[in-house]
């Protein structure tokens, strides 16, 4: 019986899965632990750690189940599909989110962006603050193709460099 050889498809829809999974999470672990308007950077560190690490997690295990045989390419499909993936049901959860699960999520934001405006600028009026604020909130829905681009973006890299790193192509002998 011949063993069917692994699809970069797959390895990209299931680690993408296990990426969208991980994200949700850790959003929820945040909410749950009043921490999802922490301005830090902590969040955004292990936010990428888990974004990079699932993305080499899928690379090497497709060239353990490949008979240790990878291109770059195959790498790269891989990375960005599974950073695709994983992009898209966090853009979903945050639909989710802030639709449903934290409904005062755009109140919340507009008065830490307020704070923010009058701790950098304390000589803004009112009225400036006021604008600043209402269009920050009129154009959030910028950062869902954000997050994707960003995402992919990512992936890319990470892919390229990985698949640089563990490429091992097959004898033609």
């Amino acid at each position: 019986m011949e063993k069917t050889q692994p699809t970069t498809g797959q390895f990209a829809l299931r680690y993408g899965l296990i990426l969208g999974a991980l994200t949700i999470v850790f959003s929820l672990m945040l909410h749950f632990m009043d921490m999802q308007y922490d301005q830090g950077m902590a969040k955004n560190i292990v936010s990428m750690i888990m974004l990079i690490g699932v993305i080499i997690l899928a690379i090497i295990q497709f060239k353990k189940l490949n008979n240790s045989y990878i291109s770059v390419s195959e790498a790269l499909k891989i990375g960005v599909g599974t950073s695709l993936i994983g992009g898209i049901i966090a853009v979903l959860y945050i639909l989710v989110y802030v639709n449903f699960i934290d409904p005062n999520f755009h109140e919340q934001i507009a008065e830490l962006s307020r704070a923010g405006m009058i701790k950098q600028n304390p000589e803004m009026t009112q009225e400036q603050l006021d604008t600043a604020v209402e269009m920050q909130q009129k154009f959030f829905w910028v950062t869902y193709p954000f997050i994707l681009i960003f995402n992919i973006f990512i992936g890319f890299v990470v892919s390229l460099i990985t698949g640089l790193i563990v490429k091992k192509g097959k004898n033609e002998f």
